[in-house]
């Protein structure tokens, strides 16, 4: 049967037996990473220059002093400095199988023989396809999304959300919200998230409404009764309800499906759009999308995933179509992220990661425990509250003062571990733990973390 030259190059078993050797090449060398270790002398002069250059280029410096050498093996990364450090952050959640994993390498590679570096939503190649056709035959399970649109980045999916919101509204322009959410970074998303320090010197647009999450300890009503507030308000100038399942930056605080249920009735009630932000719970609560985790996936009009799929996506329902000319744009994303990113995808829904009693969540109970059995001896009250979502865990360190964040998360690097922080006052630890953490791998992250603790303790 004919082929075109494209899958003759790829179906060639000359190239892959190439592509396997590379990618064992890769793998072996990954394989003499053993665990945590501290800097070589010999390399940290220059591995010190170039981080210090990096921060003048950009105008200031790097959080870590953190610039990987190209090689890791599973939770451990090497830096350039020939340290070794667990990397329970993982770039912020795009690592979600830690690095160096031997289907994404390859897939990786086998991208990277493309005639293209990126694709375009003007000119795709099948890797477009393939991702798109993945993505939405998951989403279609537990919701009424029918379509996928690709774009390189999370911020990127949520203002093509917005957009369709707006354009189904008629222009309307006024969002809804909860207090404390993050949205992302261009200025449209800026006004979104709920944090000053992130737009200083920024005009306020005044186009979003806010009402409290998910307090346990609050009225039930209450964030009801604020949207009811800005309904009668605003009406038919409210564009959409945009919801993150679980605040991420806002301290990795979970809800629950009653507190989602009436707010999404009354938003089907008046015809407001509901939009799922799960740039950041994409594939890591237990199931493939969050909203599935909160059985609430039949209220979402509108969803925006990235970091997992390697690429951002915006979905939409069939009343969400938008017209000829509203998305667009040159980038779709790179073919090797395409091609990782679908291979990601497969992994997860084929290998035991998902569900009740999948590895997403043995690891959850597993990390959460070891916070938990930490807190109540040798680091007893000094990591309270932890939990949150699968892969997504945070814990309140020491007093829950951001200056005792910032000290725990720069003591955790230097002994070896990478954290991150969120949320205020308590101001918060936070882990992306990546799906192929083992107990072993959690014993070592508690030595490290009970060492640093009690360090500053």
């Amino acid at each position: 049967m004919a082929s075109t030259l494209g899958q003759e190059l790829s179906d060639s078993g000359q190239v892959n037996t190439l592509l396997d050797n590379l990618t064992e090449q890769i793998l072996a060398i990954g394989r003499r990473i053993e665990g945590v270790k501290p800097a070589d002398p010999a390399f940290e002069a220059k591995a010190a220059a170039d981080i210090k250059q990096l921060g003048e280029v950009r105008s200031r410096p790097l959080f870590y002093n953190y610039m990987g050498s190209g090689i890791g093996r599973g939770p451990y990364v090497e830096l350039t400095d020939g340290s070794v450090k667990m990397d329970l952050i993982n770039g912020i959640g795009i690592h979600l199988f830690g690095h160096s994993h031997p289907r994404v390498v390859r897939a990786t590679l086998k991208g990277g023989m493309s005639d293209i570096v990126h694709q375009g939503n003007l000119e795709p190649n099948q890797e477009y396809l393939h991702l798109s056709r993945k993505l939405l035959s998951m989403a279609k399970k537990n919701s009424r999304l029918n379509y996928v649109w690709l774009s390189t980045c999370g911020t990127m999916a949520n203002e093509n959300a917005l957009k369709m919101a707006r354009q189904k509204k008629r222009g309307a322009r006024m969002i809804v919200t909860f207090k404390n959410a993050f949205a992302g970074r261009s200025t449209m998303m800026t006004e979104v998230t709920d944090n000053p320090a992130f737009k200083v010197g920024m005009p306020d647009y005044n186009e979003v409404l806010r009402i409290p999450f998910y307090d346990p300890k609050a009225p039930a009503d209450r964030s009801l009764a604020a949207l009811k507030e800005h309904w009668a308000k605003h009406e038919n100038n409210i564009s959409c309800f945009v919801f993150e399942p679980m605040l991420g930056e806002g301290g990795y605080r979970a809800a629950t499906h009653d507190f989602f249920q009436p707010l999404l009735e009354f938003c089907k009630e008046k015809g407001i759009p509901v939009w799922a932000d799960e740039i950041q719970t994409f594939s890591r609560t237990g199931n493939m999308f969050a909203f599935e985790s909160l059985c609430i996936g039949q209220y979402v009009d509108l969803c925006t995933i990235a970091k997992t799929a390697q690429n951002g996506a915006t979905f939409f329902t069939e009343e969400f179509k938008p017209d000829p000319g509203l998305l667009g744009g040159t980038f779709s994303g790179s073919t090797p992220a395409l091609s990782a990113g679908l291979e990601i995808l497969n992994m997860l829904d084929d290998e035991g990661y998902l569900g009740p009693k999948g590895k997403i969540m043995d690891i959850h109970r597993n990390f959460v425990g070891m916070l938990n059995e930490l807190n109540e001896t040798t680091c007893k009250g000094l990591l309270r509250e932890a939990g949150g979502m699968g892969l997504m865990v945070a814990v309140t360190p020491l007093d829950g003062t951001k200056d005792k964040q910032l000290a725990l998360l720069k003591t955790l690097f230097k002994n070896g571990l990478i954290a991150f922080g969120c949320g205020s006052d308590p101001y918060r630890a936070r882990f992306l733990l990546p799906a192929i953490l083992s107990p072993e791998d959690i014993q070592v992250a508690k030595k490290i973390i009970e060492k640093s603790v009690l360090e500053l303790a």
